[in-house]
């Protein structure tokens, strides 16, 4: 009964039998399980602000979407590429910076200029993602093709020119050819990629003497320009002040010939006239005029009017006639305007001057 015991306990101790059916049911419930997590996880995809993603379906690209939750179909039907297309970036020509640290590459700043010296060079690159398709499908790095396009298109450029032009007054000449050229090669090979900028940094020459030596040249040529530039500038300061004075001085001689223009022919003017009244009656004009000049001559001499054709001398005491007269007039009406002599009067005094002359 002993033996008996163990046999029985081990036959008690069996895991009980499943059948087929069962075992099918569970292996096909796994796989489904399994099956859905892997659609869930693969036919979901979100892309960020600054990305896009491009869709391919059996390997061929179809369509693009942008930022947000997307649904796609799980792979290997389709799958999906994110690139950060909204996002601009820059790469460095010559060196490498690493925080605040910036590594010199003498590999790709190091060239050799059209008068056969030798340039050192750097620029910073600033471009983005322009064509997905083309991004993805036509390079394979596109960072290390636009960095060795780049390379390329500086070198070609600074290859044909000559060292003291590099460095001085062509910076910015080779800078927008370089840039050119490079736009040019993306093109030409359809990367996808759009150029913003490209800026040197610095061209110059190799460190030590030669270094020395040309940046004497350059602080030598920078003066010369300082000077010119004042030169230019008391230039444009005199010479419009010049003008002006000279513009001034024409108006003024202008005015100053119309002035006597005027005044000449106002006295033409005024001798015709003269003129025509003494075609009228020479004698009265011609004593009018001598009176009136010795009026201008000798404005305070006393006038006396005289008869010598008898033994006696006559006078007529104009002067006085006329200061009683003009003293009695101002007398009794101060505001009135002076009057004439009585047309007997002035007869007798014309008949008496005749008398006397």
């Amino acid at each position: 009964m002993n033996q008996d015991q163990p046999g029985g306990e081990q036959q008690n101790n069996k895991p009980p039998e499943l059948k087929p059916g069962t075992v099918r049911k569970l292996v096909i419930g796994v796989a489904a399980v399994i099956l859905l997590i892997y659609i869930g996880t693969s036919s979901f995809y979100t892309v960020q602000e600054q990305e896009r993603a491009a869709i391919l379906t059996f390997g061929k690209y179809t369509q693009e979407t942008s930022a947000g939750l997307h649904f796609k179909w799980p792979y290997p039907i389709q799958d999906v590429r994110i690139v950060p297309a909204e996002l601009t970036q820059k790469i460095t020509i010559g060196y490498r910076q690493n925080g605040n640290q910036m590594m010199p590459v003498e590999d790709e700043a190091m060239m050799i200029t059209g008068d056969e010296n030798i340039v050192s060079a750097d620029a910073v690159v600033t471009w983005k993602i322009e064509n997905i398709r083309n991004y993805l499908h036509n390079i394979h790095n596109p960072e290390q093709f636009l960095r060795n396009s780049a390379s390329a298109s500086i070198r070609s450029v600074i290859g044909s020119q000559k060292l003291d032009y590099a460095i001085t007054d062509g910076k910015t000449a080779i800078q927008d050819e370089v840039r050119k050229r490079l736009i040019d090669l993306q093109k030409k090979y359809e990367t996808g990629i759009l150029i913003i900028d490209l800026k040197f940094q610095d061209i110059e020459p190799p460190s030590g003497e030669v270094e020395e030596a040309f940046r004497a040249v350059t602080n030598a040529r920078e003066e010369k320009n300082t000077k010119i530039n004042n030169a230019k500038k008391y230039e444009n300061d005199r010479i419009p002040k010049a003008r002006g004075e000279a513009q001034a001085l024409i108006e003024q001689a202008e005015a100053e010939k119309k002035s006597r223009i005027l005044n000449a022919e106002g006295d033409v003017a005024k001798f015709n006239a003269i003129y025509s009244e003494y075609a009228k009656s020479p004698g009265v004009t011609q004593d009018r005029l001598v009176l009136e000049t010795l009026e201008k001559i000798m404005p305070n001499a006393q006038i006396f009017i005289t008869n010598s054709g008898s033994d006696t001398v006559n006078y007529l005491p104009l002067n006085e006639l006329l200061n009683k007269r003009s003293g009695s007039d101002a007398a009794t009406s101060p505001q009135a305007p002076p009057q004439q002599p009585p047309a007997d009067v002035n007869a007798q005094q014309e008949k008496q001057g005749d008398d006397a002359r």
